[in-house]
């Protein structure tokens, strides 16, 4: 937080709510519509007025806005209808056809279907690279370069990006830096502060909180926010106020989900390193992560999410464990208050720096559960994995 600002608890408690345009009411209600009416000539060619029309956003959505920018510290923020239509729209925002974006090779794996199907189709050239690469990537750096992805940490194999070694070399260039900051949040990590120019949240995960809404965010620099709202606008793109209000009352309780979510997430995965069955964990805030120095030096907290890995075996040893959970579910999705485990095969999607561990990882997210109980759930799976594995 910016030197001055309201803390982040107060600001989520707080921020977006104008209570005498709201009646009263505690929390900004819904606004449903598409036509806005307006009383004048004069008013309707006014460009300063607030809502114009449907698309372009209402007070359920400025509530959200106002509170992530703050969060942020950026210059504004758009919402969308997904988190990976927060990435399209923020890259598309900053790149042409014939110009080349450098992909972290750890990221979200619906992030690199999009750059290898439309930004490709567009002109647009990707290159993947090392997440431990740091200031490294200006070797990297052609003459078309006009944008670096950063995920830190990756959403599968949990690299540590070092951003403001990323950031410094791509401004030297002037090249634009953006992060997808799902997994931390902007409570445990800033991105802008330690130099990105744009930052993306998948609202589906922390920020909605229940698993019942889809939701993305963009946040940008004052250079970058005019980019970014007239792709934006002229894409067509708009959140639904009911996801805007759910997403409101979701932020209202981030800070203290994300202290459970932490707590639970780094004591299980404690408890993952002590078994005998599990080869390695992969969460930064761990001592023996390789990339914990760096993780202690730019965040203040960690997220829900982590892997494990376990060694080799057939997928009916998988099956014998995960078919038979009853409080780990089997879903793409994470950050709501229900735990989630799946297998994943970073092998099959790395193309710069090869995934070359042998066995089967598995990202868990931690719930809200009783942790004892997913202890016990997760021991007994653990011993059904041994004995089909044999």
């Amino acid at each position: 937080m910016k030197k001055g600002q309201k803390k982040a608890e107060t600001i989520l408690t707080h921020g977006g709510r104008h209570l005498s345009e709201q009646h009263g009411f505690v929390n900004t209600p819904v606004t449903r519509g598409s036509t806005v009416l307006f009383p004048t000539l004069e008013a309707m060619r006014d460009p300063s007025v607030r809502y114009r029309y449907g698309r372009t956003g209402n007070p359920s959505t400025r509530a959200v806005e106002e509170v992530v920018t703050e969060l942020e510290g950026a210059a504004g923020t758009v919402l969308t209808p997904s988190g990976l239509n927060a990435i399209a729209t923020a890259l598309m925002s900053c790149l042409n056809s014939g110009d080349e974006l450098l992909m972290t090779d750890s990221a979200y794996e619906p992030t690199r279907k999009f750059c290898n199907g439309i930004l490709a189709r567009m002109g647009i050239t990707i290159r993947y690279y090392d997440p431990r690469i740091g200031g490294g990537i200006s070797a990297l750096f052609s003459e078309k370069t006009r944008a670096v992805f950063t995920e830190s940490p990756g959403s599968l194999t949990f690299e540590v990006q070092d951003l403001p070694a990323i950031a410094e070399a791509a401004h030297a260039r002037d090249i634009t830096v953006l992060t997808d900051n799902s997994w931390a949040t902007p409570l445990f990590y800033q991105p802008l502060e330690l130099g990105a120019d744009i930052v993306i949240h998948a609202g589906t995960k922390m920020f909605i909180g229940h698993s019942d809404a889809m939701f993305g965010t963009i946040s940008a620099k004052e250079k970058h926010l005019p980019s970014i709202k007239e792709t934006h606008r002229l894409s067509g793109t708009c959140a639904s106020p009911d996801d805007a209000f759910l997403a409101a009352r979701g932020l209202r309780t981030l800070s203290v989900r994300m202290k459970e979510h932490q707590a639970r997430a780094l004591e299980l995965a404690s408890w993952l390193e002590e078994r005998d069955e599990v080869l390695s964990v992969l969460h930064p805030a761990l001592p023996m992560h390789p990339d914990h120095e760096l993780f202690k030096r730019d965040f203040s907290g960690s997220g829900s999410l982590f892997a494990f890995l376990l060694p080799e075996a057939p997928d009916s040893a998988l099956a014998a464990m995960l078919d038979n959970f009853e409080l780990f579910g089997m879903g793409y999705s994470w950050g709501g208050y229900e735990s989630l485990m799946i297998p994943t095969w970073p092998a099959r999607i790395r193309t710069a720096v090869p995934w070359t561990e042998k066995g089967n990882l598995l990202r868990v997210h931690v719930g809200l559960e009783d942790l004892d109980d997913l202890k016990a759930e997760l021991a007994a799976g653990l011993e059904r994995y041994t004995v089909a594995a044999n």
